[in-house]
C-alpha cells in the first residue's frame, strides 16, 4: 500500500518500503512506504497549498464535510476494522467499535465549530471598534501510536479541520493501513485534497523531518514521554505549537469501605481493555489493607476469566502489538517475581498451536508489589497489574502522586467526602470515582507533569488548534 498524499496513492519518493506485521502470527502481510524528508516536505506543501483554500470555507460547509466524513466511517467500519484487526491483533469487534466511537468524535467536533465566535468589546470610544477572533493555526503534523491508532488521530485531525487547518498524518509503523484507507474514504466523502495526507516511515526518517520542517504550525503527538519531549525540544526551533499526550503510569486507591465488586468489575475491564496496551489503564492498584487479601481473590476470579484470542479464533484479548512491547511485560513481571512478589494470575508467555508465531502475554497479577519495582514505578503498556497494600488511602495518594507521571487516577470509597478529597488530590488531568468508564469526547483530555502538555476533545481540543487575532477598527462617526 502507498502513502496518500495531495487526494491520491503515491509511492515514496526512494521506492523504499517496510512490513506491517501481523502480531497474531509474526509474520508480515504488507508493505508500506518507508518515507524520507523529501516525502515529509511534498506532503506539507500539499496541506499548504490546501490550506489556503480550506481555511476560507465557511464553517457551516467545513462542518457538513465533516459529518459526511463521520458517516463515511460508519459506512466503512467493516472495512476499517478488519484492516486493524489484522494490524493490531485486537479483536475484531472491539476494532469495529473503535471506528464506529472516532466518527462520533468527528460529529462532536463539528458540532463545536458551530458554535465558536469572535468578540467586541462594549467599551470602545465613538468611532473605535475592537474584535477578538481566531484564526486555524495552519498546517498541522500529527503523530499517532499503534494502540487505537483511528481514536487518536482523530483527537487531532477532528479538531484541526473544523478549525480550518490541514493535516500531515504519521501513523505508527505496527499500524499504519487503517489510517491510509481512512484518508482515502475521507476524501470520496468531499474532503479536498491535500487537506489530509498520511505519510509512512520510521519516527527518526520521516517524523523527525515533519517535526523540524519549516511550514508546519502545529504538532500534535501522542507516544511515550522520551519521543515526546524530543519532539516538544526540535518544535522550539521554529517555535510551533505542540499537543502532546504522553505516557501515564495510572493509580488506583481501593478504600476499605469501597464497594469490592464494583471496583474489581472496573479495575478488571480497565486495567486490561486492548490487552493493556492504551496509556490511562489502571497500571497499579493500593488497597487498604483490612480488604487486601478479598479485593486480590475477587480480581483474580473476574481476570482469570479472560481468554485469549490465538492466531484465526476467537477470544478477549489479543496479542501484544509487536515483541518490544511484549518484552516490557515480561520484564516487568520477572523484575517483580525477583524481588518477592506473588503473581496470582499469568506471569509466563503464552505458548501452543495459535500462539507460537504471535506476542502472546497472559493476564498477569502480581501481588505485594513495592517500590522498588519496575510494575508501580514504570508504565507497562500490557496486560500487567501490580497490587500494593497500604494503612491508609492517604498513604496511596501519597505514593500515587509519587511519580514522574500525571494522566489519570480512578478511587473507590463510599464515603463521598474521603473519596472527594482523594480525587481533588490526585496530581492528574482525569480522575474517576466510584466507576472507571472511557473518556468522555465532550470533555478535556490530557496530563500533568510529564504525561503531556495541552489537552484534546470537546471545544478544548478545537481551540488548541486556533489562534487569537486582536481587530482594531478605526471609522469616521458621522455627525
Amino acid at each position: 500500500m502507498d502513502m496518500f498524499i495531495d487526494g491520491a496513492w503515491v509511492p515514496s519518493v526512494s521506492g523504499s518500503t517496510q512490513p506491517v506485521t501481523d502480531p497474531c502470527r509474526g509474520v508480515a502481510f504488507d508493505t508500506v512506504p518507508r518515507g524520507n524528508a523529501q516525502d515529509a516536505d511534498i506532503a506539507i506543501r500539499s496541506a499548504a497549498a490546501a490550506f489556503e483554500s480550506w481555511r476560507k470555507v465557511p464553517m457551516a460547509e467545513r462542518v457538513r464535510i465533516q459529518k459526511a466524513c463521520a458517516q463515511a466511517m460508519r459506512d466503512q467500519a467493516q472495512r476499517v476494522g478488519e484492516a486493524l484487526n489484522r494490524e493490531l491483533g485486537r479483536p475484531l469487534p472491539a476494532c469495529i467499535q473503535e471506528i464506529s466511537r472516532s466518527a462520533d468524535l468527528l460529529d462532536i467536533y463539528a458540532e463545536e465549530g458551530l458554535r465558536l465566535q469572535a468578540t467586541m468589546s462594549l467599551g470602545a470610544a465613538p468611532g473605535e471598534k475592537t474584535i477578538v477572533t481566531r484564526d486555524p493555526v495552519g498546517v498541522v503534523v500529527a503523530i499517532t501510536p499503534f494502540n487505537y491508532p483511528i481514536t487518536l488521530l482523530m483527537f487531532k485531525l477532528g479538531a484541526a479541520l473544523v478549525a480550518g487547518c490541514t493535516v500531515v498524518a504519521k501513523p505508527a509503523a505496527d499500524t499504519p493501513i487503517s489510517t491510509l484507507l481512512l484518508a482515502e474514504i475521507f476524501h470520496k466523502a468531499g474532503l479536498p485534497k491535500g487537506c489530509f495526507n498520511v505519510v509512512t516511515g520510521s519516527g527518526r526518517g520521516i517524523g523527525d523531518a515533519l517535526v523540524t520542517h519549516p511550514v508546519p504550525r502545529k504538532i500534535a503527538f501522542t507516544g511515550g514521554t522520551a519521543a515526546g519531549k524530543a519532539i516538544a525540544s526540535a518544535a522550539t526551533g521554529t517555535m510551533k505549537r505542540v499537543t502532546l499526550e504522553l505516557g501515564g503510569q495510572s493509580a488506583c486507591i481501593v478504600c476499605a469501605d469501597a464497594d469490592l465488586d464494583k471496583a474489581t468489575d472496573a479495575i478488571t475491564r480497565h486495567g486490561f481493555a486492548n490487552s493493556g496496551q492504551f496509556c490511562y489503564r489502571v497500571n497499579r492498584v493500593y488497597v487498604e489493607r483490612p480488604v487486601y487479601e478479598t479485593f486480590l481473590d475477587k480480581l483474580v476470579a473476574k481476570v482469570g476469566k479472560y481468554t485469549l484470542a490465538p492466531a484465526g479464533g476467537d477470544g478477549d484479548l489479543g496479542p501484544l502489538v509487536n515483541e518490544k512491547i511484549y518484552a516490557n511485560s515480561e520484564l516487568q513481571t520477572r523484575d517483580a517475581r525477583d524481588k518477592g512478589a506473588r503473581i496470582l494470575l499469568g506471569g509466563t508467555r503464552a505458548t501452543g498451536p495459535g500462539f507460537d508465531g504471535g506476542f502472546y502475554f497472559p493476564p498477569t497479577i502480581i501481588a505485594d508489589a513495592t517500590h522498588d519495582m519496575l510494575i508501580l514505578t514504570e508504565e507497562t503498556f500490557g496486560p500487567v497489574l501490580g497490587v500494593c497494600p497500604v494503612d491508609s488511602p492517604f498513604e496511596g495518594l501519597a505514593h500515587a502522586n509519587n511519580s514522574r507521571y500525571g494522566l489519570a487516577g480512578f478511587v473507590f470509597a463510599r464515603d463521598l467526602a474521603l473519596g472527594l478529597t482523594l480525587c481533588e488530590g490526585f496530581e492528574a488531568g482525569s480522575v474517576w470515582l466510584n466507576d472507571i468508564q472511557r473518556s468522555s469526547h465532550h470533555v478535556p483530555f490530557g496530563g500533568m507533569k510529564e504525561s503531556g502538555l495541552g489537552r484534546e476533545k470537546g471545544r478544548y481540543g478545537v481551540e488548541s488548534y486556533l489562534e487569537y487575532k486582536t481587530l482594531y477598527l478605526s471609522y469616521e462617526v458621522p455627525s
